[in-house]
């Protein structure tokens, strides 16, 4: 999830304590030679570029468990998922986290996982395990959605868009930015959302419609959200034009949080029916070299303390019903209650025949 690389940047601190290598066993010795102690026990987070967690929730585990945890970041969702492919049985780690419900499948089908049922997995809903067989474990859920700029909306005293149909009327000509669903995780979403909302076959004259209204393509969420976007902090600075664009109903959140000065009410907000749900998963990687330190993280990432920890961290929500949010989302957030969703098996039977039809529709 490409919103959550705005606080990214804090990792790098973290990783001074938390990305310990281990140590070979002959690093401490005695005077006779012998090792006086065993070395550090380190458990391997493989992941995209955007995961992030506080170093004392961190710290907290290895006092728990006695595991170090090495974060290794491995490029956006999409690229981490297919190093992990190509590396399957011998892979960079213990644990995988970062895989949503859009590649599920891919991840499912190559086989990079094995079985682990979390402890902790009953405080989960149902409705977010989404693999019976408990290859991977959700984690954290967010809805992409079309964000929008208040102030152009109020000085123009026109009406945001709230659903689908809104944005291909005339009104909204010339107003919005997506992100190709070839490139960007964002927009897969948005994609799939669309193709939820009107059918296999009735999403193509949706795009029909949005191509004459005017929408604009970019390669990335960072081009759409901090360039072309005039909502943003970064869109502002870039003279961004588009007061619509494709991001996430948590993004108005980050606006106030990293605000200069912050805001009382954030400057954007969400397009609550243009929504499709996005849940990330952990699983356990086939071949982990330390697999009794990654189950032990797995259980450790639905914990109610790494839980409440994410939403200020990565900028989603948690999954376990006893996970609190903190009070910037509460009330700076928006709660979607029917987002579009679809089922991994679909995403995986139509998702690259409809980036091609897309991609023949939009780009041409």
């Amino acid at each position: 999830m490409s919103i959550k690389k705005a606080a990214a940047v804090a990792l790098v601190a973290a990783l001074g304590v938390t990305s310990l290598a281990a140590c070979g066993t002959d690093d401490v010795r005695g005077a006779a030679g012998k090792t006086d102690r065993p070395a550090p026990k380190t458990v391997t987070l493989v992941s995209h570029d955007s995961f992030n967690a506080s170093k004392e929730v961190l710290a907290d585990f290895t006092k728990q468990t006695g595991f170090t945890v090495k974060v290794l970041k491995s490029g956006d969702a999409g690229e981490a998922v297919n190093k992990e492919i190509l590396t399957k049985g011998s892979p960079q780690g213990d644990v995988f986290f970062g895989v949503d419900n859009t590649l599920l499948s891919r991840a499912l089908d190559n086989g990079i996982f094995v079985p682990y049922e979390a402890k902790g997995l009953d405080r989960v809903p149902a409705t977010y395990q989404l693999d019976k067989e408990h290859r991977v474990t959700p984690i954290d859920s967010g809805d992409i959605c079309v964000n929008y700029d208040k102030k152009y909306f109020a000085d123009k005293k026109l009406a945001p868009p709230v659903t689908f149909d809104d944005l291909a009327k005339p009104a909204y000509k010339n107003l919005l930015v997506v992100e190709n669903p070839e490139l960007s995780s964002p927009g897969l979403g948005f994609l799939l959302g669309t193709a939820a909302k009107y059918g296999d076959e009735g999403w193509q004259d949706y795009w029909k419609k949005l191509k004459a209204n005017g929408v604009k393509t970019v390669d990335s969420w960072e081009l759409a959200y901090n360039q072309e976007f005039s909502g943003s902090a970064g869109g502002k600075q870039a003279k961004g034009d588009r007061p619509l664009v494709v991001s996430y109903a948590s993004s108005p959140p980050v606006e106030v949080l990293y605000g200069e000065p912050q805001p009382k009410v954030a400057p954007t907000g969400v397009s609550t029916g243009t929504c499709f749900r996005q849940v990330e998963f952990a699983g356990l990687l086939n071949g982990a070299k330390n697999p009794e330190g990654g189950k032990a993280l797995i259980d450790f990432l639905i914990s109610k303390k790494f839980q409440e920890d994410m939403p200020l961290q990565m900028f989603v929500n948690p999954v376990a019903k006893d996970a609190a949010l903190p009070e910037l989302f509460t009330k700076h957030g928006v709660v979607i209650d029917k987002p579009e969703t679809m089922t991994p098996q679909k995403i995986a039977e139509k998702r690259d025949p409809w980036i091609q039809q897309w991609s023949s529709l939009v780009l041409k």
